[in-house]
């Protein structure tokens, strides 16, 4: 490589040097010889990517192998049924949302439905994403209850909708409707709250840095749809905004 540099440069001198003695016809000559060279620069020698472990606090950093994979973290019996818990509830909201449409002609609601609907079905799938990446299954495992047939039974988490709320939702029509989704919005997402909550005060849950970010982002973002929520329910009568 160096000897092939050395020619190079060898090579651009001489055509200089005969440059600057024909200046007549510098234009014509040597700018047609420079752009005819090979190219000159040195090519680095590729590189053994290097893998640093950071040490713990006071300890030094760890040179692994270039073979090292990253690994995820382990999750935590709670983490995962959060999520698989977390993916029942919200698959209730949007269900409640899929009833705007034909209940109510509410413009204000609408909005808030459609953006309800839109936010939590991403989540949905970024929560089975998250528990099938880890091996995990979807579905929340059923509690046995001896004596008991729980197979038509709902599984309900923290502020869902009861089924007799939910039939009242549906018969709802007009300001009816809007009152009952509102409220029923409001209790919903409290519960969700209450989850992120049990979620963060067990020991050792809510480590994973994607489930933390995920679970906080519920946490503000329902908080703010609540808020919308109530002042909703707070301004004239919604039949009046149609």
């Amino acid at each position: 490589m160096k000897s092939s540099h050395s020619e190079c440069k060898r090579k651009l001198r001489t055509v200089i040097g005969v440059a600057a003695l024909r200046s007549g016809i510098v234009a014509a000559t040597t700018l047609p010889a420079l752009f005819s060279l090979p190219v000159c620069a040195q090519q680095p020698a590729p590189t053994t990517p290097v893998v640093v472990q950071p040490g713990a606090p006071g300890k030094p950093t760890r040179t692994l192998p270039p073979s090292t994979r990253a690994t995820l973290p382990p999750s935590s019996p709670t983490d995962v049924q959060f999520m698989q818990g977390m993916i029942i509830h919200h698959a209730q909201a949007v269900e409640m949302t899929a009833l705007i449409e034909s209940h109510t002609q509410n413009k204000d609601l609408r909005l808030l439905g459609a953006r309800i609907s839109h936010s939590q079905s991403e989540e949905i799938r970024f929560m089975k994403r998250w528990l099938e990446t880890r091996g995990e299954p979807v579905s929340l495992a059923m509690p046995e209850m001896p004596g008991m047939d729980m197979s038509n039974q709902p599984m309900l988490m923290p502020g869902m909708l009861t089924p007799k709320q939910m039939e009242a939702l549906k018969k709802g029509k007009g300001a009816d409707f809007d009152h009952l989704f509102l409220t029923g919005m409001i209790q919903h997402h409290n519960g969700a709250l209450i989850m992120v909550k049990d979620l963060f005060d067990t020991a050792g849950a809510g480590q994973d840095a994607e489930l933390f970010n995920f679970a906080t982002d519920v946490d503000s973002g329902q908080r703010a749809e609540i808020r919308i929520m109530q002042t909703m329910l707070e301004e004239k009568p919604l039949e009046e905004k149609r």
